[in-house]
């Protein structure tokens, strides 16, 4: 049984204290009922000294304390928001003191790293949760249900358009040794999501790539498009950049309709669907909502409730497998043939969470978004 405090909440180290987690993590604890932020690992002393100030957060530790982070016995899960290349680790380590683990997406650079993060969890009995937020965000799980209901008709096809300038030429999502690139940061998230639309896997994937040849894209790929083959004669279309205008929308369509979103993927903002059938559209509008709260909210849970998380190491798993195979498309020229694992379980909108929006914008510490706006 998980050690918990006498409140019943599941006490969280988050492990990496970039952007994300110091804009949208830290502050989601506060919103949950079930969940308590109790420990800071980060190597950089003023980010653990002025973020454990600013939270009362007593627990801090370096990288290379986080062993005694894991057996402190003042821990029940950690959410891991380091560089994609250390997913694995942190999460094999994590597992391995009986951790329960939370791991932002992609969930790791390559298959057999996501395969030995599914095995320790498994052999210590712990949970693993992907870090795929929009699996329980009410206007994505509604088009899922819009989709399923065939109100659009059959879905026959996808397509999306995920871009923003990402301009600081330091950061990590724009080096090759930490696992960045436009597909991994955020065409998982268009990937993903005709995944869940669809709820199916690809079969095959032919991509392109392309780049200006700037200073900033010398490790990674600017932008790519990516068209993908589903069962039952479906295809899908995406194309990610990392140096086009702040675009993020998606389009099903079906025999007898179209279901529009937009921003489709954002973290913190209103949602809206344009709902197209039998050429009357219906605009609706999703108000934002605080989605790592409801993140949070979920996995403690299913820890707590000894419930599998839906967003599983297997939904991670099949995510990366498709991003190789879209490199490898990239690279030689030519559709490659997916091999994905069977899904039991998908989003749908009895997963939906919602929590008030957080409306404090926190001060940053050593920190700038990718765009390069603090």
């Amino acid at each position: 049984m998980t050690a918990t405090n006498e409140k019943n909440k599941i006490r969280y180290a988050v492990v990496g204290l970039g952007w994300f987690a110091q804009e949208a993590a830290l502050p989601a604890f506060a919103n949950t009922e079930n969940s308590e932020l109790v420990a800071l690992v980060s190597d950089d002393p003023a980010k653990l000294e002025e973020l454990s100030k600013k939270y009362g957060i007593q627990h801090t530790y370096s990288y290379d304390e986080y062993e005694d982070c894991l057996t402190s016995g003042e821990i029940d899960a950690v959410y891991i928001a380091l560089p994609n290349h250390l997913h694995c680790e942190y999460t094999v380590r994590a597992a391995n003191q009986a951790i329960h683990v939370l791991c932002e997406k992609p969930m790791a650079v390559t298959d057999k790293e996501c395969e030995s993060m599914i095995k320790a969890t498994k052999d210590n009995n712990v949970k693993l949760m992907i870090a795929y937020r929009l699996h329980l965000e009410p206007a994505n799980l509604q088009a899922v249900e819009i989709v399923r209901s065939q109100q659009i008709g059959e879905a026959r096809l996808f397509n999306s358009v995920f871009s923003q300038q990402v301009v600081d030429e330091g950061n990590i999502r724009l080096r090759d040794v930490t696992g960045g690139g436009a597909v991994y940061d955020i065409g998982i998230y268009c990937l993903n999501a005709v995944r869940y639309l669809f709820q199916d896997e690809p079969t095959e994937v032919f991509a392109v790539a392309a780049s200006k040849g700037e200073q900033r894209f010398s490790e990674v790929e600017e932008m790519a498009t990516v068209t993908m083959r589903f069962p039952n004669e479906r295809l899908a279309t995406f194309t990610c950049s990392f140096g086009g205008a702040k675009v993020s929308t998606y389009q099903v369509v079906g025999t007898k309709g179209d279901l529009r979103l937009e921003p489709a993927y954002t973290w913190h903002g209103d949602i809206k669907h344009y709902l197209t059938i039998d050429g009357e559209t219906q605009e609706r509008t999703f108000e934002k909502h605080d989605q790592l709260a409801a993140e949070f909210t979920y996995f403690s849970d299913c820890i707590l409730q000894n419930k599998d998380p839906e967003p599983s190491g297997t939904e991670g798993l099949n995510d990366v497998r498709i991003i190789q195979a879209i490199y490898q498309s990239i690279e030689t020229g030519q559709p490659v043939q997916v091999q994905t694992l069977e899904r039991s379980q998908r989003a749908t909108s009895e997963q939906t969470i919602e929590r008030p929006a957080n409306e404090e914008k926190p001060e940053l510490i050593h920190a700038t978004a990718p765009s390069g706006n603090s």
